[in-house]
């Protein structure tokens, strides 16, 4: 059985928040959740993650219990790729959405795997007891520095471009989507979030705050809290997922 928690925060310095999330609890029997993280000025980001995760959550109704793994990831990424199609043709028809954009990280999960797809900087950890694994890889200038030996993991995180994307939802007509399946066990967490979190809490700091038993609503405020109390320089969202044995899902936090 899968719980859910989640919330989104302003932060503490900009005036509008882009982030968006949604967590569907039964899609046919499956768990959804979707993080987006909007960018581009005038309110054209806060337009990118809306429609984002509302074109999603829109094309995955139509999945069938029955439907094999294979095909999940199929339907993931076809879904995302005509979103991708649809928020690049709406913002090039309008002069003031022009070059508008956002990340994604969606997950279709049951109670042994789950199908994660995702495009930009936004991600979601697997956290099973005290260990905490990235199973996304940021579509960043900056990782891409990384994986080459041009830069270290350490200067990355205050690297003056660490914001620039090398890949997002809706700024090109076309998109290439990672889209992995893995497998998780009764205890397992997953953690969605946007970068206004991974940018200001580690993940030894995350595993800390949400290990252990207990309701995941106070779990993820207390994320929400911690990227706050670190300067909250950006929009916050955090999903957590949990695979729980017996229980019910529920779901907390702001509207869309």
């Amino acid at each position: 059985m899968r719980r859910a928690a989640y919330q989104t925060d302003i932060g503490r310095v900009r005036m509008i928040n882009e982030d968006r999330a949604v967590v569907q609890e039964n899609l046919s029997g499956l768990t959804l959740a979707i993080v987006a993280d909007g960018m581009g000025g005038h309110q054209a980001g806060d337009m990118a993650s809306s429609m984002a995760v509302e074109l999603i959550e829109q094309g995955l109704q139509s999945l069938h219990p029955e439907v094999p793994w294979e095909e999940r990831q199929t339907l993931l990424r076809e879904t995302i790729e005509t979103a991708n199609e649809k928020i690049f043709e709406f913002a090039a028809q309008r002069d003031n959405y022009h070059g508008m954009g956002t990340t994604v990280v969606a997950v279709l999960a049951d109670d042994e795997h789950a199908v994660i797809g995702h495009i930009g900087d936004s991600r979601a950890y697997l956290i099973r007891g005290e260990s905490i694994e990235q199973i996304t890889e940021d579509h960043s200038l900056v990782n891409e520095l990384v994986r080459s030996g041009q830069i270290s993991r350490e200067e990355a995180i205050h690297h003056p471009r660490r914001n620039v994307l090398t890949r997002a939802l809706g700024t090109e007509p076309t998109i290439e989507v990672d889209v992995q399946q893995i497998n998780w066990q009764s205890g397992d967490l997953l953690l969605i979030c946007s970068d206004g979190l991974s940018n200001l809490v580690e993940p030894a700091q995350m595993v800390q705050q949400v290990a252990g038993g207990g309701e995941l609503e106070p779990k993820v405020q207390r994320l929400v809290h911690d990227a706050l109390e670190a300067g909250g320089d950006d929009n916050i969202t955090v999903v957590l997922l949990a695979n729980v044995e017996g229980g019910h899902l529920h779901n907390d936090g702001e509207a869309r």
